[in-house]
């Protein structure tokens, strides 16, 4: 039986009268990575942003439901203890643009007022950017600027720097659509290779990604979620019609 790390119960979120996210339910499990898609629009990024709780820094946003992280309320925490359970990559890199590499991967700590040993850093630093397959590409240059980097590694850089915190559950936010193919390819086979220690939720509008990398997938479409289930069973027999017509592109 696998263990549920995020449970969503009945939510909704909406910004002022306008309802973006209704009745969604939905429950995230251990080692997998769970697969959101939809077409632009569908309340996608909203639902990863009420996960992290950043939607309610948008004036007028307003949630309803539950969401549980580890069987805890993830309203009932503090936001920024929250923040530390979930890491969270968004869809351009977005490495800090005054720190080194070194820096840039264990900023979370720094931001948190979290002092280390200056040995633990360094294992904290090496360990989060082994996981991210980075590494090897960085380890003689760690006190360079990450802005240097590829776009494709500067977004290993920002997994990386998700990692170093040991989060219970990583959210990716269409983690690889400012990138070209091959700095795609090489993200998704890292997300293969990391859900043997962690748990992913991503979202994409790429189908075929989809397909490629999620355990689960779950289908939004005008904010409310059509289908959830096996990616495998969902690609090849959907039991809604929306999905079908979404997976062969008739619309999205």
């Amino acid at each position: 039986m696998e263990s549920t790390v995020l449970k969503i119960n009945e939510f909704g979120a909406a910004f002022g009268d306008h309802v973006v996210l209704n009745n969604i339910n939905l429950s995230i499990t251990h080692n997998n990575i769970t697969a959101i898609m939809g077409p632009s629009g569908c309340g996608k990024t909203t639902l990863i942003r009420c996960i992290n709780r950043m939607h309610e820094l948008e004036p007028g946003a307003r949630v309803w439901g539950k969401i549980y992280l580890l069987e805890e309320d993830i309203y009932a925490m503090h936001p920024i203890i929250l923040r530390r359970k979930i890491g969270m990559v968004f869809q351009k890199p977005n490495p800090f643009p005054t720190m080194s590499i070194y820096d840039n991967t264990i900023a979370g700590f720094k931001l948190n007022g979290i002092k280390l040993p200056r040995a633990e850093r360094d294992g904290i630093v090496e360990e989060s950017l082994r996981k991210a397959a980075l590494w090897n590409e960085v380890k003689d240059n760690l006190h360079r600027k990450g802005t240097f980097l590829s776009g494709g590694q500067q977004q290993r850089l920002c997994i990386a720097r998700a990692l170093a915190m040991d989060p219970d559950i990583l959210l990716l936010d269409e983690p690889t659509s400012a990138l070209d193919p091959k700095s795609t390819s090489h993200i998704e086979e890292l997300l293969v290779e990391l859900k043997k220690i962690e748990t992913i939720l991503l979202v994409t509008h790429n189908i075929a990604q989809a397909g490629r990398v999620s355990d689960y997938t779950a289908f939004l479409y005008v904010g409310e979620l059509v289908e959830f289930g096996q990616t495998q069973k969902l690609f090849t027999v959907p039991e809604d019609t929306r999905t079908e017509e979404y997976l062969s592109g008739k619309f999205g």
